[in-house]
């Protein structure tokens, strides 16, 4: 019968890396099991199934463990990436679509996406302000693009860098001519 006590279902491997990520964070802070579950305000034995990937937190418990390690939600569920080189295969635009694709997430300091933006032309995007303090970084591959705050977009041509708030409405906007953008988005650890 699921769910029984004694039960022992392997753990997923979304459970398993959201475990690792609370013990590893847990460790790097040099905090105690008891220590942390107090903070958040959850049983030792709580703590100790979901280290071990065994259990099945919600939001709020994930949430509550956040802010006692001081760290974004996200960085609970980012999967570990190993120091060794990464590739990201490039991908083909689909012609007449916007696409966007996550490229890698980066926790150090700031929570940083890498993101690529692909853009028709004639196309115009409205970006929905994040979280307060983050930081949008555009690099232009190809094509040209009017991007940036809402108010105060500027023209943009391959090569150029541009960097703004990205917790105020911004737009993105390209001309007769397709736009391929790399657009790094830098968002504050929650303390």
């Amino acid at each position: 019968m699921a769910g029984a006590p004694g039960d022992r279902r392997p753990a997923s491997s979304t459970a398993a890396a959201v475990g690792a990520q609370i013990r590893r964070r847990r460790e790097q802070r040099g905090m105690s099991g008891s220590e942390l579950a107090r903070r958040a305000g959850l049983s030792k034995a709580t703590l100790s199934q979901l280290e071990a990937g065994k259990g099945n937190p919600t939001i709020e418990t994930l949430d509550a463990l956040a802010v006692a390690l001081r760290i974004p939600l996200t960085d609970l569920l980012t999967r570990d990436t190993g120091p060794g080189p990464v590739l990201v295969p490039g991908t083909t635009a689909v012609e007449g679509e916007v696409g966007r694709e996550l490229l890698r997430r980066i926790s150090s300091g700031n929570s940083l996406e890498i993101w690529r933006l692909r853009m028709p032309p004639n196309t115009e995007l409205n970006g929905v302000p994040h979280a307060t303090g983050t930081v949008e970084h555009l690099l232009v591959a190809s094509g040209h693009v009017t991007a940036g705050p809402a108010d105060t977009p500027r023209n943009l041509s391959a090569g150029d860098l541009l960097a703004f708030a990205g917790d105020a409405p911004h737009i993105y906007r390209t001309g007769t001519d397709p736009a391929d953008i790399a657009v790094v988005i830098a968002s504050p650890i929650i303390n």
